[in-house]
């Protein structure tokens, strides 16, 4: 099941902003043409404030919410404020949440957005605001739904927020496959991160990817796997720095999809980041993740 709502991409921004905002109405269009529409259910449960509450602060909360940020604290989230990004984030969030429960029942589902990984308990950063994949890791557990649960994150920049907030869970294991070389400057500790080098190639990025879910799964043994599939890695994205091919792209997602299927954890996943001017480029790099879904023995 894939969850999606236009308000994803119904958010006025300043011109030539960083944020390619018309990705996920563009992604969704293709992927009715490719026939997964049936697959498509709208997003409409927003995150309750009991649920971001478990992972960010609540003045935090408050302020994003009611509209009182600091002007510097708006920069750095890097977004205009606005009541409609307040209805988008929650509704994202909690289209997350709701994909991870689908998951633990189908065994895989996707939100055709989030993946905010930079989002800490008491700030935003980096386009993100609240900490999706936290938040419904946190609401699994919180829920007798999962007892062990692994946050994959493939995006190319550290979920340095992630990081932050589930630091000394056991019951939440967080893996970074990230370029060394990039956004944040300043790095967090995952439980597992594997840095990479810039201009990093397909075969080393997916015998890393390789060792480390093998690493993770054999000793933590998860209940689920929240997947970040950040399409930054692609070696034409602007703010990427690897070297991966549009192949070793959907090589990863393959990867990924059979890996979970025959070890029988369900997969939830997450759009994260890409960055790229040219927006049917950037799209063309998301979408090798359900190309490789109808392919994966997940639709047989």
């Amino acid at each position: 099941m894939l969850f999606y709502n236009p308000i994803y991409s119904d958010l006025v921004l300043p011109q030539r902003h960083r944020f390619p905002i018309l990705k996920y109405a563009t992604l969704k269009a293709q992927l009715d043409d490719m026939g997964l529409s049936q697959y498509i259910v709208q997003a409409n449960q927003k995150a309750s404030f009991e649920q971001l509450n478990r992972c960010h602060d609540t003045e935090y909360i408050d302020t994003f919410c009611q509209g009182t940020m600091h002007p510097q604290d708006i920069k750095r989230m890097g977004f205009p404020w606005s009541t409609k990004l307040v209805d988008r984030t929650l509704l994202s969030v909690g289209a997350s949440i709701e994909a991870a429960h689908t998951a633990l029942k189908l065994g895989f589902a996707a939100n055709l957005s989030g993946g905010y990984h930079h989002a800490y308990a008491n700030k935003a950063t980096g386009f993100c605001i609240f900490n999706d994949l936290a938040i419904a890791a946190c609401d699994l557990i919180a829920k007798g739904k999962a007892d062990t649960v692994l946050i994959l994150d493939c995006d190319v920049h550290q979920g340095d927020g992630t990081a932050a907030i589930l630091k000394g869970r056991p019951d939440i294991v967080t893996c970074s496959l990230h370029c060394e070389q990039n956004f944040p400057r300043l790095k967090e500790q995952s439980d597992y991160d594997f840095a990479l080098p810039k201009g990093t190639q397909d075969t080393v990025y997916l015998d890393t990817l390789e060792q480390a879910l093998t690493l993770c799964t054999r000793l933590h043994r998860p209940d689920i796997i929240l997947y970040n599939a950040g399409a930054d890695i692609f070696s034409q994205d602007e703010l990427g720095h690897l070297a991966v091919t549009l192949e070793g792209v959907r090589h990863r997602e393959a990867l990924i999809l059979s890996h979970c299927y025959h070890h029988g954890i369900p997969l939830m996943t997450a759009l994260g980041g890409g960055y790229q001017r040219d927006l049917a480029q950037l799209v063309t790099v998301h979408k090798q993740l359900f190309q490789a879904f109808i392919l994966s023995d997940f639709m047989q």
